[in-house]
């Protein structure tokens, strides 16, 4: 989120002492938004302690190797590998985000080795009291929605906050042609098929998302779909059997790479993740909207809080 808010508002948005803090200001509005529109009881910002994690990287060598920075890039430290490539005012407003989060004494949770995506789908699925609700301008986390044995829906705000779209599994099923009744996991297995050019996934060679989700609706999962392959007799037409066996590898690889981690190693750096009603700590609320300049969107989220659940 607050990628898109770095790229989604001006960049003439300064502190006054002359620092960018438009990802912070947009960051901070859209959380605002979302606190109104959903009246979250509870709220969690997941962080990314490995963007791009060894165990991926080990399967499929590919995976987001697109967007390693290359050496003496100035994002990265001497030394280091896997940069990942990012402005370099960006750094430095995700701290400022931090703060303000912690004052406010809003949660954040990581896991060491996963990515945020790990984070949210732990977190969602092994919720057993509250609907969930992620948030996320990626894709990949459709595959979480679920109505059992917990309620889980995506946010999609691919095309911005304005036009987001609430995914459940009927949405993930309609939009993608995959079985309802495995909505999440089909659109895990039909995102591995067709490849995701983002994410380095190459997918299987000649299958794109509509023969992808023609064989999931018909075979009703990817094992099937394997089965049918290795079928000669089955009704898989013979061109596309081929693509099929000539990647098997390939498929067996990806599964761990595509599908989100549902048991990481989830660490919270706040006590609780009750969305607070009025900041933890006013005074240095005050004071980073002063420092930053932010005023305005404090003042957004201090009323959002407020007139909360």
């Amino acid at each position: 989120m607050w990628f898109r808010s770095y790229f989604g508002v001006p960049s003439s948005i300064t502190a006054p002492d002359g620092r960018p803090v438009n990802a912070v200001r947009g960051f901070l509005d859209s959380v605002a938004t979302l606190i109104t529109q959903y009246q979250p009881a509870r709220l969690v910002v997941c962080l990314d302690l490995d963007w791009r994690p060894q165990f991926r990287v080990d399967l499929i060598p590919s995976y987001k190797a697109h967007r390693v920075a290359e050496e003496g890039s100035p994002v990265g430290q001497p030394g280091e590998e896997d940069v990942e490539e990012i402005p370099d005012d960006l750094g430095p407003q995700v701290d400022a985000i931090l703060e303000v989060l912690d004052a406010f004494g809003i949660a954040t949770a990581g896991a060491e080795g996963f990515e945020a995506d790990d984070v949210l789908g732990t977190l969602a699925s092994t919720e057993r009291h509250d609907p969930v609700v992620v948030v996320s301008g990626d894709r990949d986390l459709l595959q979480l929605v679920s109505d059992d044995p917990g309620e889980i829906r995506v946010l999609y705000i691919g095309q911005g906050l304005k036009k987001a779209v609430l995914f459940g599994p009927a949405e993930v099923a309609e939009r993608y042609g995959v079985p309802e009744h495995r909505a999440g996991d089909a659109y895990a297995e039909l995102a591995l098929l067709r490849g995701d050019p983002s994410d380095g996934l190459p997918g299987v060679p000649g299958v794109g998302e509509k023969t992808a989700a023609t064989m999931l609706t018909k075979y009703g999962s990817l094992d099937a779909i394997l089965v049918a392959a290795h079928d000669s007799k089955s009704e898989l037409p013979k061109a596309v059997r081929a693509k099929i066996l000539s990647a098997v590898d390939y498929i067996e690889a990806a599964k761990p790479v595509v599908r989100v981690a549902r048991d990481a190693p989830v660490h919270f750096y706040t006590d609780d993740d009750r969305l607070p009603r009025q900041p933890a700590d006013p005074q240095r609320v005050a004071d980073l909207a002063a420092s930053y300049g932010i005023s305005s969107s404090i003042g957004r989220l201090q009323k959002a809080l407020a007139t909360g659940a």
